[in-house]
């Protein structure tokens, strides 16, 4: 019993190291941004610093943010 429950488990472990090391698993990582996002989230960013802190408005700098990555055509 002993034996199957370990053979078990290295079979488990041995898929998990597989899945994971797989190129379709890496092309799922979210680390990797295109040039164009890159630099709109640069110029968003400088955009949103820029802008007054809180009002009673409301938060103007994160709207003026929102604003600009739809200009640029990205999601926030």
């Amino acid at each position: 019993m002993v034996t199957v429950n370990k053979r078990l488990t290295a079979l488990a472990l041995a898929l998990a190291v597989t899945a994971f090391s797989s190129p379709s698993f890496a092309q799922r990582s979210e680390d990797h941004m295109s040039a164009a996002r890159a630099q709109a989230l640069r110029d968003c960013s400088l955009l949103e610093e820029k802008s007054p802190e809180s009002t009673t408005e409301g938060n103007i700098g994160y709207f003026q943010y929102l604003a600009c990555m739809s200009r640029h055509g990205q999601t926030p």
